[in-house]
């Protein structure tokens, strides 16, 4: 594994979740035994918990499947891999939708995308940090090419929701709902979110990054979410403890192509009955924020444009994504 960081190699073999011991590791990495330790302090600092012992040797608590760029290839039905120009898996970069923004020659039609253990600048929406853990989430950019830019392209992270939360109701833990406009949520705490930048011209051609981030098994992390004002939750927790996570990210994907091609041709209006089954503030008291000051009603689902509606003393009012947020009232 020439080329593969010391604690990506570290990270492969503890996965597993069985007892390994620090000589053997060493061994097989071909480092010392002080450079296992330290990388092992390092996966520790960035969120896994590590148990050690001076009989069995080290030994993950919670047991994963590495993300591999090839196995995610290999699991898409050959009609969606041929619509891939290029996917890959990191162990490490700032931010998968930064670093996919960055591409300039995507043919209309096609996508890449990109997946990684770790990101050091990983954000949500309005600029919100993400914290995962190596190996405790899904991290995945998909880039698109659109012929000219969508009209009703401000609803795209909700067909995107949709698409996200139909992947994850048919995997297994069910009850996925979206809490407008791009949280994903079971039970109120918040499973992920979706991030969407675009770049486009005037009448011309539209490049989109969606990023998707997943929470799998938080851990330890879980405590340092909740500190920053969310309530989490994570797949392992929903039932899921040895989810395969190429698996998840090749049904992703796919479903991602296809919901895109759909969104091209038809825009938001094919997704809008799906919407209203997997809404999660339908009928509950709500306050928007944004810059003009907070406004409270009763959410009264989507708009053909994907805008929120919200049913209020002065009428109904609506409300497109942007700077706004939208909390539930107790």
């Amino acid at each position: 594994m020439s080329g593969v960081p010391l604690m990506q190699q570290l990270y492969i073999r503890l996965a597993d979740g069985r007892c390994h011991s620090g000589q053997q590791l060493a061994a097989s990495l071909g480092v010392t035994r002080t450079a296992v330790w330290k990388a092992v302090e390092q996966l520790r600092e960035a969120g896994l918990q590590i148990e050690a012992s001076t009989t069995t040797g080290y030994q993950l608590r919670l047991a994963s499947v590495p993300l591999d760029g090839e196995a995610i290839l290999e699991a898409l039905p050959e009609s969606m891999r041929v619509v891939v120009r290029n996917g890959q898996v990191l162990w490490s970069v700032s931010s998968t939708n930064t670093a996919l923004l960055e591409v300039q020659d995507l043919p209309a039609g096609r996508c890449d995308f990109l997946l990684a253990e770790c990101q050091t600048a990983g954000r949500g929406r309005r600029a919100r940090t993400w914290l995962v853990p190596p190996g405790g989430a899904i991290c995945l950019s998909l880039s698109w090419s659109f012929a000219s830019l969508p009209a009703d392209i401000a609803a795209l992270s909700l067909a995107i929701g949709i698409a996200t939360a139909n992947v994850l109701n048919k995997s297994g833990p069910g009850a996925v709902q979206l809490k407008w406009p791009n949280d994903l949520q079971i039970a109120d705490r918040k499973l992920g979110g979706i991030l969407i930048e675009l770049r486009a011209e005037a009448a011309g051609p539209a490049y989109a990054v969606i990023g998707i981030g997943l929470n799998v098994q938080l851990g330890s992390l879980s405590s340092e979410v909740r500190a920053m004002g969310t309530e989490p939750a994570d797949l392992a927790s929903c039932g899921l403890e040895r989810c395969d996570r190429n698996i998840l990210a090749a049904a992703l994907i796919a479903e991602l192509i296809g919901t895109l091609q759909e969104f091209e041709r038809h825009g938001f209006g094919p997704f809008l009955q799906a919407w209203r089954d997997v809404d999660a503030l339908q009928g509950r008291e709500v306050t928007v924020n944004q810059p003009g000051g907070p406004v409270s009603g009763t959410a009264d689902g989507v708009d053909a444009d994907g805008a929120l509606r919200l049913r209020t003393a002065a009428g109904v009012q609506r409300f497109h994504s942007g700077e706004v947020s939208v909390r539930i009232r107790q």
